[in-house]
C-alpha cells in the first residue's frame, strides 16, 4: 500500500523534530593525526534515491582522501549503492535496508542490528535533516561520532555550506580539526561515480550508433518528479530555441526508466535503466540539460557540464555540482536568456 504524500511529510517532519536533540558530536582532543588511528568509518545516508546517493560521493572522496588506508561502511537505503561506488576502492561493506521496510521487516531490522557488531574508529551522519541518519550514528559502536550539525556560522564562512553535497564535507574537516587534525584548504571534492575507461568508450559507442557524426552533442532530460516536472510546451519552446541557437550540434534526448518523453520521441534518444550505462553515455556529451533530479545529479558525477532547471525545489542545496555546472530558476530567467548563459558555457 502506498503512503499518500501529505502522510510522508508529516512523518519527516515529526520524526526530524523528534531525533533533532538525539546525540551531539564527540570531541576528545589529540595532538598528532597520527594519533587518531582512523581505520574504520561508517557513513550513514539511509536514503535510496540516486540524486541522494550521488550526493554522498563527495564526502566519501574526502574520507578515502583524508584516511587512504581506511575502510568505509555505507548504511544506506535500496539497492543502488553498489552500483553507484563499484570503483571506489576504500568501500569495505555496504549496509543495504530495504527500500520499504514494512515489506522487509526481518531485513530492515537485521540491517539495524549489524551496526551494533562492529566497532567503528569515525562514525558520521551525512545529511543533518535526516532522523534515521542520527539514530543510526547514535546506534553505532564507536569513539568519534559526527552527528551532522547544521551550523549557521559557517555561512558566513563557506558561501556554498547550504549545498547538500558539501556541507558534510565542510562539517568533516571543521570536525577533524577540533580533533587536531592539520586543516585541509584543499578544494573540495567533485561528486564522481568514477566510470572507467571501458565504460566511457562503449558510452561512446552509444551515442555514436544514435547520431552517426562527429559533432558536439547536447543531451537533454526531459522528465522530473512532481511539480519539478516541466510541460511538453515547455520543452518544445526549449529545444526549438536551443537547435536555432546551436546548429552545429546534435540534440539527442536520454529517456527515463519510465520510457516517457516530454519531446514525444521526435529527437535522437537513447534508454537505459543501467546506471553506469546512463552515466558513460552522458559522459560523452558536451552538455547536460535537466530539470532537478537524480540524472542531473548523474550526470555531474559524469563529469560534463550540467545545467539544472529550477522552480520550486533550493538550488543552494541541489544545483549540480562540478567545475562547469550551473542552475537557472526558469521563473526568472527566459528561455532566450538561458541560451545566452548556455554559449559562454560551451562556446
Amino acid at each position: 500500500m502506498k503512503i499518500p504524500k501529505r502522510i510522508n511529510v508529516f512523518r519527516r517532519s515529526l520524526m526530524r523534530k523528534l531525533t533533532e536533540n538525539i546525540g551531539k558530536s564527540s570531541i576528545e582532543k589529540v595532538n598528532k593525526k597520527d594519533d587518531l588511528k582512523i581505520r574504520k568509518i561508517l557513513i550513514s545516508r539511509p536514503n535510496h534515491r540516486l540524486g541522494n546517493l550521488l550526493l554522498l560521493s563527495p564526502l566519501v572522496e574526502e574520507v578515502s582522501n583524508t584516511f587512504p588506508d581506511s575502510k568505509i561502511d555505507l548504511f544506506v537505503k535500496g539497492q543502488i549503492t553498489p552500483i553507484i561506488y563499484k570503483n571506489y576502492k576504500n568501500i569495505d561493506k555496504i549496509i543495504q535496508l530495504p527500500k520499504k521496510p514494512f515489506s522487509n521487516i526481518f531485513k530492515y531490522l537485521a540491517g539495524w542490528i549489524s551496526l551494533r557488531s562492529k566497532n567503528y574508529d569515525l562514525v558520521i551522519n551525512a545529511n543533518f535533516g535526516s532522523s534515521s541518519g542520527r539514530i543510526s550514528t547514535y546506534f553505532a559502536r564507536s569513539k568519534y561520532k559526527l552527528f551532522g550539525e547544521y551550523d549557521e556560522k559557517y555561512i558566513q564562512q563557506f558561501n556554498d555550506y547550504q549545498h547538500s553535497a558539501k556541507h558534510p564535507v565542510y562539517n568533516l574537516r571543521e570536525y577533524l580539526l577540533q580533533l587536531g587534525v592539520q586543516e585541509n584548504r584543499n578544494e573540495l571534492p567533485y561528486m564522481d561515480i568514477k566510470l572507467d575507461a571501458e565504460e566511457i568508450q562503449a558510452g561512446g559507442e552509444k551515442l555514436f550508433s544514435i547520431v552517426q557524426n562527429d559533432k558536439p552533442v547536447i543531451c537533454l532530460f526531459t522528465n522530473a518528479t512532481g511539480d519539478k516536472c516541466y510541460s511538453e510546451e515547455w520543452w518544445r519552446d526549449f529545444y526549438n530555441a536551443l537547435k536555432q541557437t546551436f546548429p552545429d550540434y546534435n540534440i539527442v534526448e536520454l529517456l527515463p526508466v519510465e520510457n516517457i518523453s516530454k519531446l514525444n520521441f521526435t529527437i535522437p534518444h537513447f534508454y537505459s535503466t543501467d546506471i553506469r550505462e546512463m552515466g558513460a553515455f552522458i559522459a560523452n556529451t558536451q552538455l547536460f540539460i535537466a530539470a532537478d533530479n537524480g540524472v542531473m545529479h548523474l550526470a555531474s558525477a559524469s563529469g560534463v557540464p550540467t545545467v539544472g532547471l529550477f522552480s520550486v525545489t533550493d538550488e543552494n542545496i541541489y544545483r549540480p555540482y562540478n567545475s562547469k555546472s550551473f542552475s537557472v530558476n526558469t521563473g526568472r530567467t527566459s528561455i532566450e536568456n538561458i541560451m545566452d548563459l548556455l554559449r559562454k558555457t560551451i562556446e
